[in-house]
């Protein structure tokens, strides 16, 4: 399919991209599991989880695209089922925001864990229909969306990580120091 074939370099970036930021999370949440943060359990359903599923979803659009097919159709229906999937997903992380307690989330975070990404999946799941008259414009909007999603994959795993290390960290060391600052009692 020629069309498709322009896209080859397009998603060797953006999977290779995906995959290597994938294994960095799982570098940072390895670190970080020695000394998890208070609300750590409560809140990384919310917000570290649908890092990974973005980064997760750019590789497998890059890794769908980039296959050899001989039609659009099938690529198709998949990218497709994978936006209504990142919908059904999105549904799942907005009630988890609203039911955690360990973080009130502001406008940023419902902008780039709820709105942004629900946008991405949305052209997904749009751009499977128009796949088969427009494929031209479709390709463009499922390279957007990947990219959409591999942005917002690295703005809430920065987010993550800076509230850990400037905010939470921070306050576990305060409380550190204060326990040591007690007097043992005799």
């Amino acid at each position: 399919m020629p069309e498709l074939a322009k896209w080859d370099s397009f998603y060797v970036i953006v999977g290779s991209a995906a995959g290597a930021l994938i294994g960095l999370q799982f570098v940072v949440m390895t670190l970080l599991a020695e000394k998890p943060p208070a609300g750590a359990a409560e809140a990384g359903p919310a917000f570290g989880n649908p890092t990974i599923v973005h980064f997760a979803v750019a590789l497998f659009l890059s890794a769908l695209l980039h296959a050899p097919w001989q039609t659009i159709t099938i690529a198709a229906v998949i990218w497709g089922l994978s936006g209504f999937g990142g919908l059904a997903y999105m549904m799942m992380v907005v009630r988890r925001m609203t039911k955690q307690s360990a973080y009130l989330p502001v406008f940023e975070d419902w902008l780039f864990h709820a709105v942004l990404p629900g946008a991405a999946y949305a052209i997904l799941a749009l751009t499977s229909f128009a796949a088969f008259s427009h494929e031209r414009d479709a390709l463009f909007g499922v390279g957007g969306a990947a990219l959409l999603l591999l942005f917002i994959g690295i703005h809430n795993a920065y987010d993550n990580v800076a509230h850990i290390v400037l905010v939470l960290a921070p306050k576990q060391r305060q409380g550190e120091n204060k326990d040591e600052n007690k007097r043992p009692d005799k």
